[in-house]
């Protein structure tokens, strides 16, 4: 009772700590680690940002490309399995660092420029918690559950 007198928000912290507690699925990060994570996806969309605007290629292409990725909810209309399977295929970083090494290599900047711009778009999924799907729902993330459970 005297860690109320002192910091006042304990109380706060130990319900949003419950919440946590009771909101996380089996196999979905939580607490610090959840919070971790979403500040990598922070830190990856400044990053890839920063970088755009240093590349020069026009915001109008940034803003045309950056929801692409999200087309990949159409499989979902095939079903929840295929698509998690399209939406953690385009929401991965392993096919966005992928175009952005080709686009460095092979001196193309037109990939270049995608490759940021997928990289950014992940990273912003990322620190809103839209985490890589489970085929059990959309709703089931790698971050934990997406929805009013979740409690950030």
């Amino acid at each position: 009772m005297a860690e109320a007198v002192f910091f006042p928000a304990g109380r706060a912290v130990r319900t949003v700590q419950r919440r946590i507690a009771t909101a996380v699925a089996p196999g979905s990060a939580n607490g610090g680690v959840r919070l971790l994570l979403r500040a990598e996806g922070l830190a990856v969309v400044a990053a890839a940002v920063a970088a755009y605007a240093q590349f020069g290629a026009g915001w109008g292409w940034f803003a045309a490309l950056f929801l692409v990725p999200d087309l990949s909810f159409l499989a979902y209309l095939a079903g929840p399995r295929a698509g998690a399977a399209a939406y953690n295929t385009m929401h991965s970083y392993l096919g966005a660092v992928g175009l952005l090494a080709a686009g460095v290599l092979g001196a193309a900047p037109l990939l270049v420029a995608g490759g940021l711009v997928w990289c950014a778009h992940i990273g912003f999924d990322r620190l809103l918690g839209y985490g890589l799907k489970y085929s059990a729902g959309f709703g089931y993330t790698h971050l934990g559950p997406i929805g009013p459970q979740d409690p950030w």
